[in-house]
């Protein structure tokens, strides 16, 4: 537990003079995630908040919506053939009554830290129906989250001042929970942008705090088909990416009513759906 980082030993050159030293790198290490007992995903993830990740993991899923559907997270003990405690393997266990979709639990997935989940069926499996609607232009918000670039702008150094791990390795993802105000909510670190996310919403349902639907996820990279469905499922309205989204992304984003911003960089920004929850006007009166 905990492994956030390692030392390893290497060789470095600089201005051709070489010498040995040692290097702290990001810990990378694979988790099993379990429901109910049965095996049902691995992913490659950085050690550290492995209850929150399963938690949120399981809320883009669509099996867990609110704290009170989660009876219990552990970790397995006896996970080895010794018998040894490896805690990289937990076992959610949902509370009596919830009901556990049927292509959740026929399919074992794998992901990797870099692209997420693979091996999806079909798009139509992935576009899980979510709970909290978020389209207030078709009535379902009636206080709809309102935002100036100006304030966009400005989270991303926000959120580069938050990484504490990044600063030690260099190679970590970063996600973080704004409020409509600019207010810092949260912001985790892994190895995988999407487990950055999932140990964001996982907090947030051990909290008792879902729907996020006052709030702005913004993410350390590009914006994935499988971070706007994150975004989504948790009542997220707006996603935002220092780097740019695909067009899946887009599509979802233009399906649900998402608000998602790419090419987060200083005052520059690209707005690809959901314009409506930004000041245009403003931003046209400062240009």
């Amino acid at each position: 537990m905990g492994r956030v980082t390692e030392r390893r030993k290497v060789i470095r050159i600089r201005d051709g003079a070489v010498g040995s030293r040692p290097d702290t790198l990001v810990a990378e290490e694979p988790l099993e995630i379990r429901l109910n007992g049965k095996p049902l995903a691995i992913t490659m993830r950085t050690p550290g908040d492995d209850f929150a990740l399963a938690a949120g993991f399981l809320v883009s899923e669509g099996v867990l919506g609110a704290r009170e559907d989660l009876q219990n997270i552990v970790y397995c003990a006896g996970a080895t053939v010794d018998g040894s405690n490896t805690y990289n393997v937990v076992d959610v266990v949902t509370a009596p009554g919830v009901v556990l979709p049927d292509i959740t639990l026929e399919r074992n997935v794998y992901t990797t830290s870099s692209c997420g989940l693979c091996g999806k069926a079909s798009l139509d499996a992935v576009r899980t129906t979510a709970r909290w609607p978020i389209d207030d232009t078709r009535g379902g918000t009636a206080d709809p989250v309102r935002l100036e670039p100006g304030l966009l702008a400005d989270l991303p150094d926000r959120l580069r001042e938050a990484q504490k791990v990044f600063d030690r390795t260099g190679g970590l993802h970063a996600a973080a929970l704004f409020s409509e105000d600019g207010e810092l909510l949260d912001v985790r670190e892994d190895v995988g942008r999407h487990n950055a996310v999932d140990k964001l919403v996982g907090r947030a349902l051990q909290n008792g705090d879902l729907p996020l639907s006052r709030s702005v996820l913004l993410v350390s990279g590009r914006a994935s088909f499988e971070l706007a469905q994150k975004a989504v499922m948790a009542g997220i309205p707006v996603l935002a990416a220092v780097s740019a989204p695909s067009s899946l992304a887009v599509d979802l984003a233009a399906e649900t009513g998402l608000t998602l911003v790419g090419f987060l960089r200083g005052a520059s920004m690209n707005v690809y759906a959901g314009e409506h929850r930004i000041a245009l006007r403003a931003a046209a009166a400062q240009g």
